[in-house]
């Protein structure tokens, strides 16, 4: 690349970078993580304790089937107490937290630990240092993994064995249940229990930030995209524009990517490490008590490490090569103007997928612009539970 063309492009990424942020304030909790349900920690050795939370129907032998709920990115499953006792009264439903999130998170756990000792409030500011070893998804795969046996198991103790198991995920937990289940799928075992997933915005396309912001925004990161779309994956395009765009992305993504990296490096994270947008609280939903809680939640990391941000697009990149090979029934959920987790990529997905099942469908929310649907305003908050309670509803009948 041409000394001049980096030093032009230098400047407009890390513009980008200040644009984009927020302002960094040392965070703290005051009060205790928001648990719900039975707590059950899951050890092995050298990896990070699991902690999956459960609540069962008021009898539980009468659960019908099991609810995994998965969320997303840099929050935590603490917030699903509420859908947790919605399904909760017909399923057995249980919840954990990503790799460093939540109580995963071992700074969040340490604090946890010190207010549960008494501390007034507890620093948590390093809190996003976890996403350090996050190169890529496979933490979090790995981690789901890891909840999905223990929650059949725990399925399988409600009293009847082998019942029908569904996954409920949200966002970037979309991305990651997918992209497991699509390695995993073809396994006689997962694919006896596992009967359906309902997928809630789920990140299968890149953020388009909304207003003045996107002006500068999108197309660099459109750009960015582009070229890791392509890079050493030619497309079927006309040969002088895949000459062009093979030698572009060579160039580009190595770039970006050194870029990235060494501003995730101790000494510079903490400068150009971004703090999530005010504009993005204002799109995840339309309920102003909603968006009271999301701004006072100290469990939320509320800055993203730029190699994290760069794997997950390398990840949204690599779904959407191999996803035509979806098969597992679902029921997407997604936002027509959502700007988190634009519609492009569930329409993108559902069109080579939605013929591989008949008992997979799609709801659009046309017009709506927030991202996080089981948070929303009642009564649409409600009316979205009780439709995806009746897919469920629809996948169970055929089992029987």
């Amino acid at each position: 690349m041409p000394r001049q063309h980096r030093l032009t492009v230098f400047p407009f990424l890390i513009l980008l970078l200040i644009l984009l942020a927020g302002c960094v304030h040392r965070p703290f909790v005051t009060v205790p993580y928001p648990r719900w349900g039975e707590e059950i920690v899951i050890g092995s050795s050298g990896e990070e304790p699991l902690i999956l939370r459960s609540l069962s129907p008021p009898e539980p032998s009468q659960a019908s089937a099991c609810v995994l709920l998965v969320h997303g990115m840099n929050e935590h499953i603490g917030r699903y107490g509420e859908v947790a006792r919605y399904f909760s009264r017909r399923f057995f439903v249980a919840g954990f937290d990503h790799y460093a999130h939540g109580l995963s998170n071992p700074a969040l756990r340490r604090a946890d630990q010190a207010l549960a000792e008494g501390a007034g409030r507890a620093d948590v500011g390093d809190a996003y240092l976890a996403q350090a070893a996050l190169y890529d998804l496979e933490p979090l795969r790995r981690m789901l993994g890891r909840a999905l046996q223990a929650f059949m198991a725990q399925c399988d103790a409600q009293g009847h064995p082998q019942r029908p198991v569904f996954i409920v995920a949200h966002s970037l937990g979309g991305l990651v249940t997918a992209s497991y289940l699509l390695k995993h799928q073809d396994e006689s075992d997962l694919r006896k229990r596992l009967k359906g997933v309902v997928l809630l915005a789920p990140a299968f396309a890149v953020s388009e930030p909304p207003g003045w912001r996107g002006w500068l925004a999108n197309p660099l990161i459109k750009l960015s995209f582009h070229a890791e779309t392509h890079f050493l994956h030619p497309q079927d395009e006309p040969l002088p524009l895949l000459v062009f765009n093979q030698l572009f992305s060579l160039v580009t993504v190595p770039v970006l990517d050194g870029l990235f990296e060494v501003l995730s490096w101790p000494g510079l994270r903490g400068i150009f490490t971004p703090v999530s947008p005010a504009w993005v609280t204002d799109y995840l939903t339309d309920s102003e008590e909603e968006k009271t809680r999301l701004r006072a939640d100290g469990w939320i990391i509320r800055r993203s490490l730029l190699r994290y941000v760069k794997g997950i697009e390398a990840e949204v990149v690599r779904f959407r090569r191999e996803m035509a090979d979806f098969s597992i029934p679902y029921y997407l959920v997604y936002s027509e103007r959502d700007p988190v987790t634009p519609a492009w990529g569930d329409e993108d997905f559902a069109r080579v997928t939605l013929k591989l099942n008949s008992a997979s469908e799609v709801l659009k929310l046309s017009g709506l612009p927030y991202h996080q649907h089981v948070f929303l305003q009642e009564p649409a908050r409600t009316g979205l539970l009780q439709k995806i309670e009746q897919w469920l509803d629809r996948r169970l009948r055929v089992l029987h």
